[in-house]
């Protein structure tokens, strides 16, 4: 693997469609890219992260957290040492963490970036609440645990805890801008990297 990019962000943050414009970008340079959005639904984890995901309570907010975290670096794992990869993109990875309580969400986040990969390409998508939740709206998607209101706005306020050595783009801009932000940032890395 040659290039490891991050997306995070809230729900209804954009991730995705930036995810996918990233995507379009190094395919037309001619480069294999290969995209994880956590939680995955093709192994198990994924898919209990996922289960949890719909249910409420704190139990199920510490389930979905934990084998999302499975999720990310069963991906890691399985992706990091590709050579058929040129580029992997994540679309949520390790701040997944600032969903477990405030007493070791801190601690696990400093263990877990020492283990993980890393690159100067990880982004936060920093979106309003007010914002992410019209987009949710519009999804017309099954609502998960976290996306409410009072859950988007305290997990913004956690974010800035984990997010001060990442990318942070401000999410309530339109797509094209942010996606532009985001392709020079990489392009700029990419010519630092060669």
């Amino acid at each position: 693997m040659k290039k490891f990019i991050v997306i995070d962000g809230l729900d209804g943050s954009g991730k995705d469609t930036q995810v996918r414009l990233l995507a379009e970008m190094y395919e037309k340079q001619g480069r294999s890219v290969t995209v994880r959005s956590h939680p995955c639904c093709d192994n198990k984890f994924g898919r209990k992260s996922k289960q949890a995901l719909l249910k409420t309570g704190k139990v199920n907010k510490i389930k979905a957290t934990v084998y999302f975290g499975l999720d990310a670096i069963r991906s890691v794992v399985k992706y990091t040492h590709d050579d058929k990869v040129d580029v992997l993109i994540f679309s949520r990875y390790i701040l997944a963490v600032m969903y477990l309580p405030d007493v070791i969400n801190t601690i696990v986040y400093k263990i877990v970036v020492f283990v993980l990969p890393t690159s100067d390409c990880m982004f936060f998508l920093d979106v309003s609440p007010e914002e992410s939740l019209r987009r949710m709206d519009s999804r017309g998607e099954e609502t998960e645990i976290f996306e409410n209101i009072d859950s988007l706005r305290e997990n913004r306020l956690k974010s800035q805890k984990f997010t001060y050595n990442w990318n942070v783009i401000p999410g309530d801009d339109a797509a094209e801008v942010i996606s532009e932000k985001i392709i020079t940032k990489c392009l700029e890395s990419d010519r630092l990297l060669s």
